[in-house]
């Protein structure tokens, strides 16, 4: 049988009595990071007092090897008790699990799914934001064209949009941001159950002057739902390129976004 346990994604008091048992019982532990799965097991010896399985067998499973080891697997290594666990939070979310739920799936394998902590829930609901409808980004790409369309297919989604960033991107990301739709409201939240968990919100530009140079975290982005657009559609990025009079982009602008005519063209002047 395959369980997929999730892990705390900073606070240990997150990790629920289920996913104790379960960690405690395996005899096959794949992990993304075998040291950081064995540090939460020593932690949860001191701290719970809690017995484990002698001899668990710990093996690394992460992002590179996961498709060549589903893809080696027999159906033999599941008599075992196996247990996946990823760094932090839930398995599948930005993270290796998929596949092996896959592999499971279509060779009638047990398995079973833990609940547990997770990042971008926890922030849609910090977020505040009412629209309950909301897609997950995930990691947008580190540059080029594939950025700059993966971006536009999060602002113009017609949902409340979650996003993770590392703190090396992040203001790269608010910057970009507020070129595209400077109006538009957005959440941040960082390290999220840690010590310096931190919320901030606002448009692009006053997240960035809140921040003050201070980018360091793990980041969930949480982008409120604007109007849907085709992804063809033409962004303000399109209109300020164009080679005519501010008034007419501020006019052009002001349909696409809903914002006001005279203050758009106000903020065009000032840029």
């Amino acid at each position: 049988m395959l369980t997929l346990v999730p892990t705390p994604i900073g606070n240990i008091g997150d990790i629920s009595l289920r996913a104790i048992e379960a960690l405690s019982q395996a005899e096959v532990l794949l992990c993304e990071d075998t040291r950081v799965t064995k540090k939460l097991i020593h932690i949860l010896k001191e701290r719970y007092n809690t017995d484990f399985r002698e001899n668990q067998e710990f093996i690394s499973l992460h992002s590179h090897n996961e498709k060549s080891f589903v893809e080696k697997l027999e159906l033999s290594f599941f008599e075992q008790n196996v247990i996946y666990v990823s760094d932090a939070g839930m398995a599948g979310i930005s993270d290796p699990g998929q596949m092996l739920v896959r592999y499971c799936i279509d060779n009638n394998v047990e398995y079973d799914i833990l609940p547990g902590a997770n990042a971008l829930l926890t922030a849609f609901v910090a977020s505040g934001f009412v629209e309950t409808q909301m897609l997950f980004w995930g990691f947008l790409p580190h540059k080029g064209k594939d950025r700059t369309a993966s971006l536009q297919g999060a602002l113009n989604s017609g949902y409340t949009t979650i996003v993770y960033e590392s703190p090396h991107r992040l203001e790269k990301l608010l910057n970009e941001l507020n070129e595209e739709d400077s109006s538009r409201e957005i959440f941040l939240a960082k390290e999220l159950t840690k010590k310096y968990q931190r919320y901030v919100s606002g448009n692009a530009s006053e997240c960035l002057n809140k921040l003050e140079g201070n980018f360091k975290g793990e980041w969930v982005v949480v982008i409120k739902a604007g109007e849907a657009q085709n992804s063809s559609a033409i962004t303000q990025k399109d209109i300020l390129a164009l080679d005519i009079p501010k008034k007419q982009q501020a006019k052009l602008i002001s349909k696409i976004t809903g914002e006001n005519t005279k203050a758009c063209y106000q903020r065009l002047l000032e840029v």
